[in-house]
């Protein structure tokens, strides 16, 4: 509990540094984070005993990295470069001497649950002026973090009816009700620092919250069931009480698409 307290206090306080230095100094680290995450699930997924595709998916984080930091590529750009991954993937495994079905979902997997939802965090940084990038950004973070914070030690205090038992033994209904009141107190948290900085209407930042927060779960458990497929318990071991890239950002990465999403329908 003590190693976990200390490494969550270490990271958000880099987190803190990077959001207020801001630019480069944000989108570099987190550029690396991503390529880490992605070889922790690409790792994962092979001791599935599939016979992954790898090669495919980086190129398309090789690709899509300087068009989305440049401003050249947008959304049908990257679309673009993830249906050409999922293509050649596809024709990779065909012709290959094992053509199945989990070979390719298993190769493309984490194109849509580590890239794609990267590539929108990312994409908050090309917002209208640098408050609307920094709120959804930090609503990024705050919302799923806070839940996830919020539903652990409720969960350990009071929880005692299983939420999905079978994807995630430990997590409970009652933690999963105090992870979504943490995500819209967090929507409120960032509701008042930028209240008059930022033109979004009040209510936004607590529908923000609580759709990050279900969101936030819901990417949580999915990338539970992933571990369990693969017979892992962490997806790495590089933040000491937390397990890996993957582990920390998992529940991150789908509250980020919902930001990402609000931002190109509404503002």
């Amino acid at each position: 509990m003590v190693k976990r307290i200390i490494t969550g206090v270490v990271l958000i306080g880099v987190l803190v540094t990077a959001l207020t230095l801001w630019g480069w100094f944000f989108a570099i680290p987190f550029m690396a984070l991503l390529g880490m995450a992605l070889y922790e699930v690409f790792r994962a997924l092979g001791n599935t005993g599939a016979h992954l595709v790898t090669w495919p998916v980086y190129l398309f984080f090789a690709l899509s990295i300087p068009l989305l930091t440049t401003g050249i590529g947008g959304g049908g750009v990257l679309l673009a470069l993830a249906f050409g991954a999922c293509l050649f993937v596809t024709i990779h495994v065909l012709f290959s001497r094992e053509p199945t079905l989990e070979n390719i979902l298993y190769s493309i997997l984490p194109l849509f649950i580590v890239l794609l939802p990267g590539m929108c965090t990312l994409g908050l940084l090309r917002g209208e002026d640098r408050i609307t990038q920094l709120m959804l950004m930090i609503m990024a973070f705050a919302v799923p973090l806070a839940g996830d914070t919020m539903a652990y030690f409720i969960g350990v205090l009071w929880g005692r009816h299983k939420l999905c038992e079978k994807v995630s033994p430990h997590k409970t209904v009652e933690g999963a009700v105090a992870g979504l009141i943490g995500s819209v107190l967090a929507g409120a948290v960032v509701l008042a620092f930028f209240l008059h900085r930022c033109p979004v209407p009040w209510w936004h930042y607590l529908l923000l919250g609580l759709i990050g927060g279900v969101a936030g779960q819901a990417g949580d458990l999915f990338a539970s069931i992933v571990k369990r497929t693969c017979d892992v318990k962490d997806y790495g071991t590089i933040f000491p009480g937390h397990g890996g890239i993957m582990d920390r950002l998992d529940s991150v990465y789908w509250a980020a698409v919902v930001m990402y999403c609000y931002m190109t329908i509404f503002i």
